[in-house]
């Protein structure tokens, strides 16, 4: 008995076959990564006393991105920042009681980092105030340095430090950070990166 002959495929079953394939793997592949931002500035947030018995102690609760909100806590000239759904959740979480030892302040842009238009990350430029470098005043300079910081699901921590003089690409190295590590980042166990080339600013941060 003659066995029938195998066909062989036609070219619209290969394209049909690879376009299948294709159709498997595209969801994987469809990442989208992006950033856009809001302000922490005071005009834009609700300002109120942290319930401390210093005088310039204060709170800033400004609106965020998806629901959440950016906790800003002020206290001897020097700031936390935190991010959950409401001013207490964000105020229970990990970064919220990061305290850098030198005085230091944010910026009043924060950078969202989203994948598929769901937040991930923030990032957000802080000044790290350098004692033995005065001005002509006498009054420390300020270091710059991102720090990137992981968002729920799961804990908010820092995540990632990155030299703003040290590095001619930091705004690049944060987004790469965040984008690499914030959301497998584990609060607590895993240990704050620092990334390209360390300066001063993150020495100041790290002490």
């Amino acid at each position: 008995m003659k066995r029938a002959p195998c066909s062989q495929p036609t070219g619209l079953a290969v394209a049909a076959l690879f376009g299948a394939a294709l159709g498997l793997i595209s969801p994987a592949s469809a990442q989208t990564f992006g950033s856009s931002y809001t302000s922490t500035a005071p005009k834009d947030c609700r300002v109120t006393s942290a319930g401390t018995e210093v005088d310039d102690s204060t709170l800033r609760t400004c609106p965020g991105k998806a629901g959440l909100v950016v906790l800003i806590s002020e206290d001897d000239l020097r700031e936390t920042v935190s991010v959950g759904r409401n001013r207490a959740a964000a105020a229970r979480e990990p970064a919220a009681g990061v305290w850098f030892g030198p005085f230091n302040s944010t910026e009043h842009m924060v950078e969202w980092r989203t994948m598929n238009g769901k937040p991930f990350a923030i990032i957000q430029r802080w000044h790290i105030a350098d004692n033995a470098d005065e001005d002509k005043n006498g009054r420390p300079i300020a270091k710059p340095m991102l720090a990137v910081t992981r968002l729920p699901p799961g804990q908010v921590c820092h995540v990632a430090y990155i030299d703003a003089q040290a590095n001619p690409n930091p705004n690049e190295l944060a987004r790469k950070a965040a984008d690499d590590l914030a959301r497998d980042f584990k609060c607590g166990k895993d240990e704050v990166k620092v990334i390209g080339e360390t300066g001063k600013a993150v020495g100041l941060a790290k002490r």
